[in-house]
């Protein structure tokens, strides 16, 4: 299987500290990728690395053989929480269609083709009926397929989303997943970060984080008990015993992960 994302002795900081020690890791095309570790382990610093919007220290990170900022016309990112003023007067339609913006460019007009495209995403995330409603009044988990739908819009090879599915309704959640799950078979690879062990092992793929890659690979592999023992902390197993519960965090939220990254 062809790989999308190459990182090789990946180190990455914030605000001057270290918050991904140096890392190997991979991401396979048109295929689904799982991020998963306890919290502040540096989940959300690894997708924030890939989609340029944080530098590498040290080491090489290629997106589809570019630099991360070459790519970012490809890369569609769906931020986990997407704050919405109360008097923010957008629609939902202009909210998916600011995701054709770098399509468009500058003082261009949205074609029929752009159009289509913001028509579609809305259908796939079943909020077409939500249109004309503003942002500000939807629930959260309506407003989250809305941020979804504006990525899905995006012309894109890569969708990365940060924990996606946390704290939405049974429908969103579901909604948001079916895309997550449909993506591959459209060419397009996914990358999401999780909480969820489950989650996890439905992907294709696994990188699982404890303030640097213990582990990227086959989820039979990167979620072995070994592996998620030294992530979590060598409580949390016993053993001849095999995790199967669905939500895991870090058994001793390290004070240190904390200061190193964060989720």
């Amino acid at each position: 299987m062809t790989d999308v994302i190459v990182g090789a002795g990946v180190i990455v900081e914030r605000d001057g500290r270290v918050a991904l020690r140096a890392s190997d890791f991979t991401v396979p095309k048109a295929a689904i990728t799982a991020i998963i570790g306890p919290n502040g382990s540096g989940k959300s610093t690894l997708l924030h690395a890939m989609t340029g919007l944080l530098p590498v220290s040290e080491g090489t990170l290629e997106v589809d053989g570019r630099s991360p900022s070459q790519a970012r016309d490809d890369v569609a990112y769906v931020l986990q929480h997407m704050n919405v003023s109360p008097g923010t007067p957008m629609t939902v339609r202009e909210v998916v269609a600011m995701g054709r913006y770098s399509t468009l460019g500058p003082f261009r007009r949205a074609t029929a083709r752009d159009k289509q495209a913001v028509q579609d995403a809305m259908e796939l995330l079943r909020i077409d009926d939500l249109a004309d409603r503003q942002v500000f009044r939807l629930s959260g988990g309506q407003r989250q397929r809305a941020f979804v739908a504006q990525a899905l819009a995006q012309e894109h090879s890569l969708l990365l989303m940060d924990e996606p599915l946390t704290g939405l309704d049974i429908q969103s959640a579901q909604t948001i997943d079916d895309i997550i799950h449909e993506e591959p078979a459209r060419g397009c690879s996914v990358v999401f970060t999780t909480h969820d062990l489950e989650e996890a092992r439905a992907a294709d793929h696994v990188i699982l984080v404890s303030g640097y890659v213990v582990a990227s690979g086959p989820p039979e592999q990167a979620l072995s008990d070994d592996n998620l023992a030294t992530a979590y902390g060598l409580g949390l197993l016993h053993p001849g015993h095999t995790h199967n519960s669905g939500i895991i965090d870090d058994a001793h939220d390290t004070a240190q992960h904390r200061r190193e990254g964060e989720s």
